[in-house]
């Protein structure tokens, strides 16, 4: 499997000195560092910002900026990306990161919860959302994005393998990432608002299309 990844790697395009750097220093300087999306990851996101060429893109969970750099990369010109991250302690590694990048102007990088600022600032006709952000919540923010998302709008959602644990039958109660996770892709598989296929890349990536 180590080989395939390489030879993936070697056969898409390279992500980029900048990128790389992120990427290092977020497995070098934060915790969790393998929460950062990654090469195949982040190219796979600009790709399918190019594709569905988003005015207006939400990611609730900007960790380290690596996703948010990627997907800002894939905007046209005039697009923006508000990102959201509910940890005020990562701004301070963050926000550098992003006004270094050349995307800086595309970015709109907010400090706070999602579930509560998304409605103050009245974000309406989304094209396009990235979720990656509390396991516990994926609920939540799905029911917060659809009815602000337009019509033939697209939800991604990151971790909805969630390392196998999602087919295991005997969760315990504690473990609240892997139930709410469970919830979600159960509640999503027989949601007939959207339309929605899950990828199996990295971690799984479900692609949801509002009907």
């Amino acid at each position: 499997m180590d080989n395939l990844d390489e030879y993936i790697r070697q056969h898409i395009d390279p992500e980029g000195d900048y990128l790389h750097r992120l990427y290092r220093d977020t497995q070098l300087r934060l915790s969790y560092g393998q929460m950062a999306s990654g090469h195949v990851q982040g190219r796979l996101l600009k790709m399918l910002t190019r594709m569905i060429r988003p005015h207006l893109a939400v990611e609730l969970g900007t960790f380290s900026g690596y996703s948010a750099l990627c997907i800002a990369e894939g905007l046209d010109e005039g697009a923006i990306l508000h990102t959201f991250e509910v940890y005020d302690e990562q701004e301070d590694f963050t926000r550098p990161w992003i006004e270094g990048s050349g995307y800086s102007d595309r970015i709109q990088f907010h400090i706070g919860d999602a579930l509560q600022l998304i409605p103050e600032m009245d974000l309406r006709n989304i094209d396009m959302a990235f979720v990656d952000a509390d396991k516990r919540h994926y609920t939540e923010f799905y029911e917060m994005l659809l009815p602000r998302m337009r019509e033939g709008g697209f939800i991604l959602v990151d971790n909805t393998l969630w390392y196998g644990h999602v087919v295991e039958t005997d969760t315990r109660e504690s473990d609240l990432q892997t139930l709410g996770i469970k919830h979600f892709n159960d509640l999503l598989a027989h949601d007939q608002r959207v339309e929605k296929v899950i990828v199996p890349v990295r971690d799984g990536l479900t692609l949801i299309r509002k009907k």
